[in-house]
């Protein structure tokens, strides 16, 4: 449904989420703990472990069996440098989900991001049958702003206070990349 693996760059991989990417995944959320704080809302300790995760990824595909989440993994020569997820996905005669993505911080300024978001809308778009894709940031998120733009997406407003992040709630800048115009 979510398609297969798929290149990113010459060597980094995307592919949908397994059960097998627990440790991995605790492994690369601990080593870029401090790169992911100021964007991410807080995390219990047992976020960082691989049981922790491993309860995580099997409710992430869960939610992907009955259509509500489609989760990647960015795979570098077997660790995980990266995640991208479509969330909340709803059908009918909205179609549409939410974009959400990280990037290792060892990996940045390698287009991983930007690789991903093309590749998670054309996803979208024909696999999922998706018309729009959201996406939001903190508003001095710049970098993530500057993949979206790149990638199609128009900024449409501010979300005053739409995320609990470092101690408050945080206003949000909003965009959205109409993928197609076919009917729902």
């Amino acid at each position: 449904m979510i398609g297969e693996e798929a290149a990113l760059t010459t060597d980094v991989l995307i592919r949908p989420v397994t059960i097998d990417d627990a440790e991995a995944l605790a492994r690369a959320y601990r080593r870029n703990r401090a790169h992911l704080a100021p964007w991410d809302p807080g995390r219990p300790e047992t976020f960082y472990t691989t049981e922790g995760q491993a309860a995580r990824v099997q409710g992430q595909l869960d939610e992907m069996l009955v259509g509500r989440s489609a989760h990647w993994v960015f795979v570098d020569g077997g660790e995980i440098v990266g995640h991208a997820a479509l969330s909340n996905i709803v059908l009918g005669p909205v179609r549409s989900g939410m974009l959400g993505y990280w990037t290792d911080a060892g990996q940045l300024g390698r287009g991983l991001a930007s690789a991903a978001t093309r590749h998670v809308c054309e996803i979208a778009d024909t696999r999922l049958g998706l018309h729009r894709v959201e996406a939001g940031t903190l508003l001095d998120n710049t970098a993530s702003q500057r993949v979206l733009v790149k990638c199609g997406f128009q900024e449409y407003g501010v979300a005053p206070k739409s995320l609990y992040v470092n101690g408050a709630w945080r206003d949000h800048r909003l965009f959205q990349r109409i993928l197609n115009d076919r009917p729902a």
